[in-house]
């Protein structure tokens, strides 16, 4: 079993589900409204969890009634929550999220507990002491994001970044850097160009390996993921399927990809069995609870093969 250190972000996430999102002055009906567990750091962890990894998260919370609700339903994934901070006076994290009928969504997020996040340094050498991957974001303060990276890489840890909400950053993260993880909005922000296709992806993708990460994968929704590393870069196609949620698929995909690189296995492997994941996830409704078992993925049609771009 794998052991992964996660550090981020938790959220309680305010669904709405709505047939559009609004103009601006328009007022809609909406069709529903639901309380669900999330965060990126959150997700992130039970996404690796659900895949079988032994998971530990580093994050902050609130010292209310959701806090509370989200440590539970960490817990409930076997996931290690004493490295979970409360700060007394910040509330936790809060997402609003409007879904389409369309399955797209649009997203709002107050930090609260999130951006007074301060880890104990020696809590969080112990357990990447016994991890083979260290995942994070941009959801938690930048200082911390570049202190644990350092303390993982120092460790020996493969560090998978997935810098999101995109901001400018220390340009010393980049050596630090494992794997790479972004979209295609983040990957032309990072890259300096437009990317919207495959092709595009792989030029961004060998543009920010030039900046010193081994491993780089873009996400392109409906058209799949690109893979680049010292080999090259390969396009791995997504299936058809009937969308319901996007929220949690990019979290789905990367817990996936870190949960196969922990057990040694490809670049491409790791991208193929992300796309599988989230493939099943958009077809559910909600964050964590549209996160699939490795059970799951195991079971659903294999991923195409990929191509050489």
């Amino acid at each position: 079993m794998p052991h992964i250190v996660v550090l981020g972000s938790l959220n309680m996430d305010l669904v709405l589900r709505v047939p559009h999102a609004p103009a601006a002055g328009e007022t809609l009906h909406g069709q529903s409204i639901h309380r669900i567990p999330g965060g990126k750091g959150g997700n992130q962890a039970v996404s690796c969890a659900r895949q079988g990894a032994q998971v530990s998260l580093v994050g902050c919370i609130g010292a209310d009634a959701d806090g509370e609700a989200l440590r539970s339903a960490l817990q409930e994934d076997g996931i290690d929550t004493d490295a979970l901070y409360t700060d007394l006076a910040a509330p936790t994290g809060t997402a609003v999220i409007l879904v389409e009928d369309s399955g797209q969504n649009r997203i709002v997020v107050i930090a609260g507990a999130n951006a007074k996040l301060q880890f104990d340094e020696a809590a969080l050498q112990a357990r990447l002491a016994g991890a083979q991957v260290f995942v994070t974001q941009f959801e938690t303060p930048l200082a911390q994001v570049q202190r644990g990276m350092e303390l993982a890489h120092g460790a020996g840890c493969k560090v998978v970044l997935n810098p999101s909400p995109m901001q400018p950053f220390d340009a010393a993260l980049w050596p630090l850097i494992d794997t790479l993880v972004v979209n295609e909005v983040e990957a032309g922000a990072l890259a300096g160009r437009s990317v919207a296709t495959p092709i595009e992806a792989a030029e961004a993708g060998a543009a920010l390996r030039a900046r010193g990460v081994a491993r780089v994968i873009v996400t392109l929704g409906a058209a799949g993921a690109v893979a680049v590393d010292a080999d090259g870069a390969r396009h791995h196609p997504a299936p058809q399927v009937k969308v319901v949620d996007t929220t949690a698929a990019g979290d789905t995909f990367l817990g996936t990809v870190a949960v196969a690189l922990a057990s040694n296995q490809t670049l491409d492997e790791a991208a193929a069995l992300g796309i599988r994941a989230a493939a099943l996830c958009v077809t559910r409704p909600g964050a964590q609870p549209s996160i699939p078992t490795r059970a799951e993925v195991l079971q659903s049609p294999p991923a195409a093969a990929w191509s050489p771009l």
